[in-house]
């Protein structure tokens, strides 16, 4: 979105990062260092750089993308004992011989996702839509 000037809205550093699914300490310095544009954020989506590839594919990953491809939430990577950035093959190693801590972990997540969903299914079938 451009303002009244031309003037493109700038990103901090942390924002692009994190709505890029990247650790900001494992960018470029450049990057790391530089506000972005939303110009500029959307065309590392639209053709991300061997670095963003790189990133992306073998981490090492913050938290939350760490969550996700765990199938858990924030807080159970912290009551797991994860407080650090993980690579591909550290959370390929917990997937391949998930811990017990990590299937508790996963049953919590599905069952806590489980009833949000019906709660939504629920509260739209009372509003009629």
């Amino acid at each position: 979105m451009a303002y009244a000037h031309g003037v493109s809205q700038t990103l901090k550093p942390s924002t692009a990062a994190q709505k890029l699914g990247i650790l900001l300490a494992a960018a470029p310095e450049d990057f790391r260092t530089t506000p972005i544009t939303r110009a500029q954020l959307d065309a590392l989506r639209a053709d991300p750089p061997a670095w963003l590839i790189d990133l992306r594919r073998n981490g090492p990953f913050p938290r939350e993308v760490i969550a996700q491809k765990l199938g858990v939430s924030h807080s159970g990577l912290v009551r797991g004992g994860v407080t650090e950035p993980l690579d591909a093959d550290q959370v390929g190693g917990l997937l391949a011989d998930p811990p017990a801590w990590l299937v508790h972990e996963r049953e919590v997540h599905r069952q806590v996702v489980a009833e949000a969903a019906r709660l939504k299914a629920q509260r739209n079938a009372t509003d009629g839509r």
